[in-house]
Formats: C-alpha cells, sequence, structure tokens
C-alpha cells in the first residue's frame, strides 16, 4: 500500500513527556529505567545481556578497531548526544557490546508469540518486502548506519552473490561487525566503512540498493533529507532506496501509555522529528519516485522507491 498523507503534528501526550524530559533529573531516572526494562526483558527471556556483555568487554577489540576506524573523521552535531541511555551515545564500548541483547530485547514483543525470535522475523519481514517489490536481485548493495551488522549480514544471506557495503559512524559497532566477518568463512564477506551516512565518500553510481534499516528514527530530519540525497548519488539508473523503520501511524505507538512513552522518548532523542517527517516528500525531492510503502509488522513498515529519471 502506498501512502501519501502527512504525519500528524506531535500530540499532547508527546509534549507532556518533553515537559518531563526536560527536567534533567527526571530525564536522567527515565534513561535508567528504560534501560533496566531492556534488561530485565532480555535476560527473563533467557538472554544473557550482563555476561555477554562484560565477556566482550574483557576482550581486546585494538586490532580491530584500527582496521575500522578513520582517526580524523568530523562528527556531526546530532551523533554526539545521549543514544538509547548511554551518554556517549554510540560511541562507547558499552553501546557497542549490547547492539546484539539490545535488539532481541526491543523486537521480542513486536508480535506475541515471536519472544526472542522476533528480532529476526522482524528482519525476514523487511526483507520479503524486497524480494517482493525489487524487480530483481541487486547485485550491489549499500547498507547506512549498518552498527554492528545486524543488518548487513542478514541482507547477505538473502542475496549471496551481491556485494556488500556497511557505513556506520560508530567505530565501536564497525570493531565488533569486523570481528564477526572475520570469525566466518565467507566467500563474498561485508566490507565496513566508516564515514557518516550523509558523505560515505564512495563512488557514483556504484549500488543498485541502498537500504537503511531502522535508522531514521534516531536521525533529525535534516540528517534524513541528506542521507536520501547521498543514496540518490550513489544509487545507479533504476536502483532503489529501502527503508524500514518504525511506522508513526501505528496503533501501538497511537496507543502508547505515558509513562512507556517517556521511558521510549528518553533513549530517542529525535523520535518527534522522525514522527513528523514527510517521508514521501523526503523520497521525492530527494530524486525519487514516490515510494511503495508496505506495512511489514505491526509497528513498522517498509519503503521502498526507485531513483527518479
Amino acid at each position: 500500500m502506498t501512502t501519501t498523507f502527512k504525519n500528524p503534528p506531535i500530540g499532547p501526550a508527546s509534549r507532556l513527556v518533553n515537559g518531563i524530559l526536560s527536567i534533567q533529573p527526571l530525564a536522567k531516572f527515565a534513561k535508567h529505567q528504560a534501560r533496566q526494562m531492556m534488561i530485565d526483558r532480555a535476560e527473563k527471556m533467557g538472554v544473557p545481556w550482563r555476561s555477554h556483555a562484560n565477556t566482550l568487554l574483557q576482550r581486546d577489540w585494538s586490532p580491530e578497531f584500527q582496521q575500522v576506524n578513520k582517526s580524523d573523521l568530523a562528527y556531526p552535531e546530532y551523533y554526539l548526544r545521549s543514544f538509547h541511555a548511554y551518554d556517549n551515545g554510540n560511541l562507547s564500548w558499552q553501546a557497542a557490546v549490547e547492539v546484539e541483547v539490545a535488539a532481541l530485547a526491543v523486537h521480542a514483543k513486536i508480535w506475541p508469540d515471536a519472544g526472542v525470535a522476533g528480532d529476526d522475523r522482524l528482519r525476514q519481514s523487511y526483507h520479503d518486502v524486497l524480494q517482493q517489490v525489487l524487480p530483481e536481485p541487486p547485485k550491489a548493495i549499500l547498507d547506512l548506519g549498518c552498527s554492528v551488522g545486524l543488518s548487513t549480514n542478514t541482507m547477505q544471506q538473502i542475496y549471496p552473490d551481491a556485494t556488500m557495503v556497511g557505513v556506520d559512524l560508530s567505530p565501536y559497532f564497525l570493531a565488533i561487525a569486523a570481528y564477526n566477518t572475520n570469525q566466518k568463512s565467507s566467500h563474498n564477506p561485508p566490507t565496513w566503512v566508516h564515514a557518516p551516512a550523509e558523505a560515505t565518500g564512495l563512488p557514483d553510481h556504484s549500488f543498485d540498493l541502498v537500504s537503511l534499516c531502522l535508522v531514521c528514527h534516531e536521525l533529525p530530519q535534516e540528517a534524513t533529507r541528506n542521507i536520501f540525497e547521498e543514496a540518490r548519488r550513489l544509487l545507479r539508473p533504476n536502483g532503489h532506496l529501502a527503508v524500514m523503520d518504525m511506522n508513526p501511524k501505528s496503533e501501538v505507538f497511537a496507543k502508547m501509555p505515558p509513562y512507556i512513552l517517556t521511558l521510549l522518548k528518553s533513549t530517542e532523542p529525535y523520535l518527534d522529528q522522525y514522527f513528523t517527517l514527510d517521508l514521501v516528500e523526503t523520497f521525492k525531492s530527494a530524486g525519487f519516485h514516490t515510494p511503495t510503502i508496505v506495512c511489514n509488522s505491526p509497528r513498522h513498515h517498509t519503503a521502498i522507491a526507485k531513483v527518479n529519471g
């Protein structure tokens, strides 16, 4: 289903939450509670959050970090804010070693019967839409905001012969992605690039598919627009941009209790900007056709559009 209407303005519940989070002691408490809730959820499902993170933190990551880190990289201001209850956002080992277990916890309740398999099911639902909408398998794929490579590696599984490149701003995340790649025997391993998604430095017209998986809700609107324009530059004729993320029109978010909304927004500083983004117009203004938008979970949708012209 293709949608063309704008997202609604920020509602009274969100404005109330914003007021609460503007008070620093309350914001700090909310972040702590949100983090604790995710850890407890994961460990109740049998995911060893603390022991997994501690094991990874004890490892010497210097070889992988030096392999991926671009030391002279200038980070955009929006990336330096607190994210996901980490004071340093994505620029820390603590955040990096907890990505995988956090994904399991966050996506466990998307479907009532999913549990720990919810994350795999969500990614598969995205891939199902790609395979239905794309006219042919892409030969070169760029995963923007690839984090520790969860989205990149699962994409590689459905397109095993494609050249895969993952781009992320966090060298900590990319170090873990590189480590995971080094542990696997693959005939076609991904390449990891430390760069901003809006200025990758990669060659023009070098990809058939650019994917943003669970990225845009972590961005201010200006950054999203710039990234879409960068994707347009990088795509070959007839190439596609695909975005899978939260669906702002989902009833799950509309009916979310204020307490839970406070916890969510305490860890997602750009959620209001994402929920009020005109996604269709953002695609079109960046040089794409009107996107096809498909709901791929009760909370998420996938938007796919072909390069215009």
